[in-house]
């Protein structure tokens, strides 16, 4: 089932530092997350994502598809990594504390898992040493693909998220001299330090 071919910006290829197919399966996953919550990318703290994926398996650059499309970034705070095992991931508006979870359907993710790259992969090969002929095909059948051929996507339900209140203030760790923003220092022996002289 086709759609109209949903474009991948180079950059996130940039980003990513090579060409995959997981990568763009994570940027649709955000897209179609924040089509359903009718939102834009985050600019600033407006969303905060929960990756379902974790940290070594063969689809782990999905995540920074998700990161590229959410824009929640690590940097800004606004990704917290689950480490399932899962492809999928819960999108929250924050102002609305609706979220939605959108999740790459077993079928598409079987065929895509049973792929000549992966089957390279599974060889040690690195995927910038995979040849464009057998990556290609496949980033372009993510792109042209039904958003309901990819992935499952549930109703809008209510979840609310803390985030930890950012500081300003730093103080210079009286061990090593280093600056240290308050809410990650230790105060020790009247003396405050960053957390690894804490533990010398």
């Amino acid at each position: 089932m086709a759609t109209k071919k949903v474009e991948i910006p180079e950059w996130t290829f940039e980003f990513h530092g090579h060409k995959c197919p997981a990568m763009p399966i994570g940027y649709r996953a955000g897209l179609t997350a924040m089509k359903k919550l009718g939102v834009e990318k985050a600019s600033n703290k407006e969303l905060y994502l929960f990756c379902e994926n974790g940290p070594a398996h063969a689809a782990a650059c999905f995540l920074d598809g998700v990161m590229a499309a959410t824009g929640c970034t690590y940097g800004k705070g606004l990704v917290e990594k689950l480490n399932y095992g899962k492809n999928a991931i819960v999108l929250v508006d924050l102002k609305s504390k609706q979220a939605v979870r959108v999740s790459t359907r077993p079928g598409f993710f079987e065929q895509a898992l049973n792929s000549e790259f992966v089957k390279l992969r599974k060889q040690k090969v690195e995927p910038k040493d995979i040849k464009p002929e057998l990556v290609m095909p496949l980033i372009e059948n993510v792109k042209q693909l039904d958003e309901e051929v990819l992935f499952s996507v549930s109703e809008l339900f209510e979840k609310e998220v803390q985030l930890p209140k950012g500081t300003f203030d730093w103080h210079h760790c009286s061990k090593c001299n280093e600056i240290v923003f308050d809410n990650q220092s230790k105060i020790i022996d009247g003396q405050r330090v960053c957390i690894p002289c804490s533990e010398n």
